[in-house]
């Protein structure tokens, strides 16, 4: 390495507690010391890393590092798409110093260690970028979303539970069981004819396979297939939910009789109100109309 890559860290300061502060002076020795240029932006509140990786972009740098947690990866990422989609294709790396990085852990499970040797290492593959469009505008992703209970789970954490790490999300999973709901959510995959409008637990669609840092919603996503990888569980009870809880965390819950599962490359929804949903961890609360692929739109560092 000769110190002439260089990033920009966008740093979301409160994440994880204050923990992304504290940690982020030894990791950028690190990666100066690997022969990384970092030069450093700090946010002040929502949305801010959005709009400084826009304003980034827009005066050609292409090199960007998420410092905090998943969430600050998604803003991010909104910031450099839809600009991206018609420019030359950004490169993302990561420094998880906040609640978790659910993205990341599709390559590895050693977290700040291996997102520092990647970025030295400029160890890249692409990976595809995932798009809702709904009634007010669109916005892009490359974790997963997910309506229903990840949904409700997740609007629990941000409002009871943030700040906890992974303690807060099982905690919200149990207060979650309790206020367990099952509804449609009406979709249409690839042009099929008619809108599903069964009732269920959740629907997800992924882009990679973890979520709440070690849960294995979507076993089989892939990040730069082509494709989103569409989970769907059906009206499952509360005692069967309790008793197959487990298997979210190791993928095998897609074997059960009311688990489905498809790789699709558009979703149509057709929905009669905003709803809420979980996306990269975020919860926003959208009229959701169609969701679509960008295929390796993304370089990402991992």
């Amino acid at each position: 390495m000769n110190g002439r890559v260089s990033y920009l860290a966008i740093v979301n300061p409160a994440a994880g507690g204050g923990r992304s502060r504290k940690m982020l002076g030894s990791a950028l020795e690190r990666l100066r010391a690997g022969g990384v240029t970092v030069d450093v932006a700090e946010t002040q509140g929502p949305g801010d890393a959005t709009r400084l990786a826009r304003d980034a972009y827009g005066r050609g740098r292409r090199r960007f590092i998420a410092v905090g947690g998943d969430g600050t990866s998604y803003e991010v990422v909104n910031g450099l798409f839809p600009e991206a989609s018609a420019g030359e294709r950004p490169k993302l790396g990561f420094l998880p110093l906040g609640t978790g990085n659910s993205f990341l852990r599709d390559f590895s499970d050693r977290g700040v260690e291996h997102a520092i040797e990647s970025l030295i290492a400029e160890r890249t593959q692409a990976s595809d970028v995932l798009r809702l469009r709904h009634r007010g505008g669109v916005i892009h992703y490359i974790n997963l979303l997910s309506v229903g209970f990840p949904a409700d789970v997740a609007n629990l954490r941000a409002r009871r539970f943030s700040g906890q790490g992974e303690l807060g999300y099982v905690l919200s999973i149990f207060l979650g069981l309790a206020r367990l709901q099952r509804r449609p959510f009406p979709v249409r995959v690839n042009g099929e004819t008619e809108f599903d409008r069964r009732r269920c637990l959740f629907l997800t669609f992924n882009n990679s396979k973890f979520t709440g840092g070690t849960m294995m919603i979507a076993p089989k996503a892939e990040v730069n297939s082509g494709l989103i990888e569409y989970v769907r569980w059906g009206a499952i009870g509360r005692l069967g939910l309790i008793r197959n809880l487990p298997k979210l965390y190791d993928g095998t819950h897609i074997e059960h009789r009311l688990a489905e599962r498809k790789a699709v490359t558009r979703v149509e929804f057709d929905l009669d109100a905003p709803v809420d949903l979980m996306v990269d961890g975020e919860v926003l609360t959208l009229h959701c109309e169609e969701l679509d692929v960008l295929p390796g739109a993304l370089d990402v560092v991992a």
